[in-house]
């Protein structure tokens, strides 16, 4: 009886229960597919993904994650960067083509502020002198 009231109300769906449970599994992509990767940051795609926590990649291996959710404010200045005020702390990220374009409508500032930017990673020295000069790069994350 309980599966003759789901299927009636699927049915206003426009389809059975198993036709809604798979057009609704198949509706979000994959997780892989939801984050594009670029060499210093990855962005999540899709007007509803956001990140609940943003990664802090250094090049000693460390890994800080702070949550979107404690930070106050953000900044970005060509000069100095992008700074991220979280909890009363300055968090710096410093180097080249931070709010340009990776590709279209993919910016590291604008990601962030969106909340759409899963991590950020620092560049090596040889990374950073090899990179091409319209690329995004991060050479210090100052804590």
């Amino acid at each position: 009886m309980s599966d003759s009231i789901l299927n009636r109300y699927a049915g206003r769906m426009g389809g059975s229960l198993a036709e809604n449970r798979f057009a609704a599994a198949t509706e979000r992509p994959a997780e892989a597919d939801a984050l594009e990767e670029f060499a210093a940051f990855a962005q999540l795609r899709g007007l509803r993904e956001r990140a609940i926590m943003l990664e802090l990649r250094k090049t000693d291996g460390s890994i800080t994650a702070i949550g979107y959710g404690y930070l106050e404010r953000a900044e970005y200045c060509p000069a100095e960067g992008i700074t991220l005020h979280v909890l009363g702390q300055k968090i710096r990220l410093k180097g080249r083509n931070l709010n340009s374009e990776a590709r279209p409508s993919a910016r590291l500032f604008e990601g962030i502020t969106r909340h759409k930017v899963a991590w950020v990673r620092e560049a090596d020295h040889r990374e950073s002198m090899m990179a091409d000069e319209g690329e995004t790069i991060i050479d210090s994350i100052d804590l």
